[in-house]
């Protein structure tokens, strides 16, 4: 199974991270409250800079693949965050208020 997370600008469309082109080391964890928190190493640029100015508009995936069945995609819905960037740690934080799970061939024409 392959794997990418995927952090983009729902309006714009503006790709922040994508790690199938520019890899780098994420976790996702559900939290007690039901709450989804993604966190990735990341080094602090101006991607990360505009990420944060438009937080509050953010799209975040992860694509499943594999090579015997359908690619499975995760929408998380970040709604009101909080989004992060920890300059000590360099780390980005992302907490989203849930997810959905679905398969994208069931929806083709």
């Amino acid at each position: 199974m392959r794997e990418t997370l995927i952090i983009k600008h729902s309006v714009g469309g503006k790709i922040f991270v994508d790690t199938a082109k520019q890899p780098l080391p994420y976790e996702i964890r559900e939290q007690p409250d039901g709450c989804f928190c993604i966190t990735a190493q990341t080094e602090w640029n101006e991607n990360i800079e505009q990420l944060l100015e438009l937080c509050r508009e953010l799209n975040v995936f992860i694509f499943r693949e594999y090579d015997d069945r359908p690619t499975v995609k995760t929408w998380y819905y970040v709604n009101e965050g909080p989004v992060e960037y920890n300059r000590d740690r360099r780390e980005l934080s992302v907490t989203a208020a849930s997810k959905i799970e679905y398969v994208p061939d069931n929806y083709l024409g």
